[in-house]
C-alpha cells in the first residue's frame, strides 16, 4: 500500500464570534497567528494551503497564502475539509486550526511520524474527555468518500465522525498543545503564559553532547559541555555545524537525549546529554 503525499491545511474560516475579532490576526509575541500556523506546518507537508469561506478570499493577511474557498461554509471546519479533499482528492491532509498558539513543532512531528497511512485519520486523544480532537489531525484519502456520507446525512461535526471511524488515536505529549483560545480573557492568559514560556526558552542551557563516529573526527572530541541557546536538537545540530565544522546532514543521524532516542523539535532542557548517531557501516 502506498503512503498519500501529505499536505496542509490550516483552518482559517471562523467567524470568531466569542473573540470579536478575527482570531488568525491575533498576535503572540508579535506574530500573527496564522502565520505562525502556515510556518508550523510547512516542514511536515509538500504543499500549504489556507482555509477560507468566499467572503474571505480577499482578506490581505489570508490572500498572501495559497487558499482553498469552503463549498458549504455553513459547516464549520468541516467546511474546509471538505474542500481540501474534494480539490485534491489523492493526497493526505494535515489539517491544522490556526488557533492554537500552545501547539509546538514537536508535537506535529509526533503526530506525522505515528501516522496510520491504513486508517482513515490519525489523530490526538482530548486530554479533556479522551475524544477525537479533529483540527491537529491527519485525514487520508481513504476518509473523503465517508466524509461525503455524512455531510449528505445533515451531520457536520469532524470529531463525531472520527469518533465512529478507523482511525489510529494518539495520547498528546505535551499537554497544552491543543488547548485554544476563543475569549479576549483567553486571549490575554494565553499570551501572558506564552510571554513567560519564551523568557525561559532564550534563557541560556548547559548541555552535555557527545560526539560518535565520524562526527567525534569532524568536532576533534569525544565529548563537551556546551553553554547554548539552542532550544531543539536540531538548533543544537545547527549551532554544531558552525561552530565545529559538523559536515554529516541530520537526515543521516539520530538523535539520543539522556540515553533515549529522541526527536529532533523536542524541547532541549538544562542538563540534557545529547548524542548524535551516524549510521553504522556493516556488511
Amino acid at each position: 500500500m502506498s503512503t498519500a503525499a501529505l499536505r496542509g491545511l490550516v483552518l482559517a474560516g471562523g467567524r470568531s464570534e466569542r473573540m470579536r475579532r478575527d482570531k488568525a490576526s491575533l498576535a503572540y509575541a508579535g506574530r500573527p497567528q496564522l502565520d505562525r500556523a502556515v510556518e508550523l506546518i510547512a516542514p511536515f507537508v509538500t504543499r500549504t494551503f489556507v482555509s477560507v469561506r468566499p467572503d474571505q478570499i480577499d482578506e490581505p493577511q489570508r490572500a498572501s497564502y495559497e487558499r482553498i474557498v469552503d463549498l458549504h461554509p455553513g459547516l464549520g471546519p468541516l467546511a474546509g475539509i471538505e474542500a481540501a479533499q474534494q480539490a485534491h482528492p489523492e493526497a493526505a491532509w494535515l489539517v491544522l486550526a490556526c488557533d492554537l498558539p500552545f501547539l509546538s513543532a514537536s508535537a506535529l512531528s509526533f503526530l506525522v511520524t505515528h501516522r496510520d497511512p491504513a486508517r482513515m485519520a490519525t489523530a490526538y486523544r482530548s486530554r479533556f474527555d479522551s475524544k477525537p480532537e479533529p483540527l491537529c489531525a491527519v485525514y487520508e484519502p481513504a476518509s473523503r468518500e465517508p466524509l461525503q456520507r455524512w455531510i449528505a446525512s445533515g451531520r457536520n461535526c469532524p470529531r463525531a465522525w472520527l469518533g465512529s471511524a478507523d482511525v489510529r488515536l494518539l495520547d498528546l505529549p505535551e499537554p497544552q498543545a491543543l488547548d485554544n483560545v476563543n475569549t479576549a480573557e483567553e486571549y490575554a492568559a494565553a499570551s501572558a503564559a506564552l510571554a513567560s514560556s519564551t523568557a525561559a526558552q532564550d534563557a541560556p542551557r548547559q548541555v552535555q553532547v557527545r560526539y560518535f563516529a565520524l562526527l567525534r573526527e569532524q568536532a576533534g572530541r569525544s565529548s563537551e559541555a556546551l553553554q547554548t541557546h539552542a532550544r531543539t536538537p536540531r538548533e543544537l545540530y545547527e549551532q554544531l555545524q558552525r561552530e565545529r565544522g559538523l559536515q554529516l546532514e541530520p537526515r543521516f543521524l539520530r538523535v539520543a537525549i539522556n540515553e533515549e532516542f529522541g526527536e529532533w523539535q523536542q524541547p532541549l532542557q538544562d542538563g540534557d546529554t545529547v548524542a548524535f548517531l551516524p549510521p553504522v557501516a556493516g556488511g
